[in-house]
């Protein structure tokens, strides 16, 4: 509720979600170069987990961003106020709920957090988060062009360890609900176990509502291999309604290269079937996409398709998920006068980047460090192992396989029906029982007629009839 209200209010929203680290927390709001942090918090220890991050602020010269939190109840006065005396900017009581109601104290953490970041770079001490370089002047870096003061980047000095080598852009792009973070994550994992000397950075971006002007930037919470001290992230919002980019890529990609970082990947907010933006800016470019595109003919109106280095068939545990590989395979030749080419040979392949270690991702990264050695003749540590394809990837969850995915709806619709049914039931058995009353008081009333015995008699055995022996 609140990520929503600060979005409709304008704000930019980075989305960790749940159970998140005082490490992860802090890490994200340096390499995003936020103003404030927001926190809700129900499970106690709060104290120490606010102090604790307010100190790790504090260690990496970054204590000018603020704090904010709320736990309803399990935050008492007490802790309140002494939360407030070490530095923490606002905790919310259920007071302040009742005085100030939750647009209140949402325009209160925006107002707080008002501030302007442009070229206000002050380091104090050193960067004990342990990262392979200096993300706190990276991430201003970027802020400073974002808003359109470049010039400040001048006086930021960001250390290259190796100029002359080469660092290579892998675009991704896809439809929106595709799966594009996942399959990053996934991508950014095997390349920080296959090359354990290099570094990687990810520029991924989110649509900006046309209406608020807000944005919710929430593709790191997909992200988990991004904790590595190898691996820098940077979310940007389009800041435009109509477009899967922001005009400030280029230079976000420029500062990646300027530090230094081996491998960056730039991922796009959902795309529509034209839109093919992405390659402007990329040395290797993918499309992700799902089985669930509509009718074969859809295929012929995707762009990418015909510029795609490699494409991914995400989601591949959906009904329909090697029939639409087939097709897609089939547009790909098309599209690429490949006409003799055998299936396995097509940079085409299904994955599930939710499943641990699937098959079709391995597959996937290796088509992908193959077309980079061969487009930019950048190898890293030496050519990938290459695996011949032999099967396609399949759904290994036998907790709940793609059969029964529906079960509670299903299990809800019995009950549902089963109640229906007793209603039914017991309406028949309550007009059972009024008839038997019936031909029972004429009995003993000793004046029934023939004709009034046999029609209700009758009646009786007609409604047994819809009666249910259970």
């Amino acid at each position: 509720i609140m990520r929503r209200i600060l979005q409709s209010k304008g704000a930019e929203i980075i989305h960790l979600g749940h159970n998140r680290s005082v490490a992860d927390i802090v890490e994200c709001a340096i390499e995003e170069d936020v103003q404030g942090i927001a926190i809700t918090s129900y499970q106690g220890g709060h104290v120490e987990f606010f102090k604790y991050m307010k100190d790790l602020l504090d260690e990496n010269g970054c204590g000018h961003i603020k704090i904010f939190g709320g736990g309803g109840g399990t935050i008492l006065p007490a802790e309140i106020e002494e939360l407030h005396n070490y530095g923490i900017t606002r905790i919310y009581s259920p007071d302040d709920g009742r005085h100030m109601g939750l647009e209140g104290m949402i325009e209160d953490v925006i107002k707080q957090c008002d501030f302007s970041l442009n070229g206000n770079l002050t380091i104090k001490g050193e960067l004990k988060l342990g990262e392979a370089r200096d993300i706190r002047k990276i991430a201003r870096s970027i802020s400073n062009v974002e808003n359109g003061n470049a010039a400040a980047n001048n006086e930021i000095s960001i250390d290259n360890p190796n100029t002359a080598a080469k660092n290579p852009v892998l675009g991704i792009t896809g439809t929106g609900g595709a799966g594009k973070s996942s399959v990053t994550d996934e991508i950014v994992r095997r390349f920080l176990n296959a090359y354990t000397d290099k570094t990687i950075a990810v520029i991924s971006v989110d649509p900006s509502k046309k209406k608020t002007g807000g944005a919710l930037l929430g593709d790191r919470i997909r992200m988990n291999a991004i904790s590595s001290p190898r691996a820098y992230m940077r979310s940007l919002a389009t800041r435009e309604s109509d477009k899967a980019l922001s005009k400030y890529v280029q230079e976000a990609i420029d500062i990646c290269k300027q530090a230094g970082y081996d491998f960056i990947i730039l991922e796009s907010a959902g795309v529509g079937q034209s839109d093919a933006s992405i390659l402007d800016y990329c040395d290797l470019s993918m499309y992700v996409m799902t089985p669930e595109y509509g009718a074969p003919s859809q295929l012929e109106k995707i762009n990418m398709l015909d510029y795609a280095d490699v494409v991914c068939v995400n989601k591949f545990d959906k009904a329909g998920a090697l029939d639409a590989l087939h097709d897609v395979r089939k547009q790909y030749k098309r599209n690429h006068g490949l006409w003799d080419a055998k299936d396995d040979q097509l940079p085409v392949v299904g994955t599930i980047a939710s499943q641990f270690n699937d098959d079709g991702v391995n597959e996937l990264f290796e088509r992908l460090m193959e077309k980079l050695a061969s487009k930019t003749g950048v190898t890293f540590k030496g050519a990938i192992t290459h695996h011949a394809h032999t099967t396609d990837t399949s759904n290994q969850s036998t907790i709940i396989p793609p059969s029964r995915v529906r079960y509670l709806s299903e299990i809800a619709e019995t009950v549902k029906a089963y109640d229906l049914q007793v209603e039914e039931q017991a309406i028949i058995a309550r007009k059972l029982y009024q008839v038997d009353g019936a031909i029972n008081t004429l009995s003993a009333a000793q004046a029934p007629t023939a004709v009034t015995t046999n029609t209700i008699t009758q009646e009786l055995l007609e409604i047994k009839k819809y009666l249910e022996d259970q």
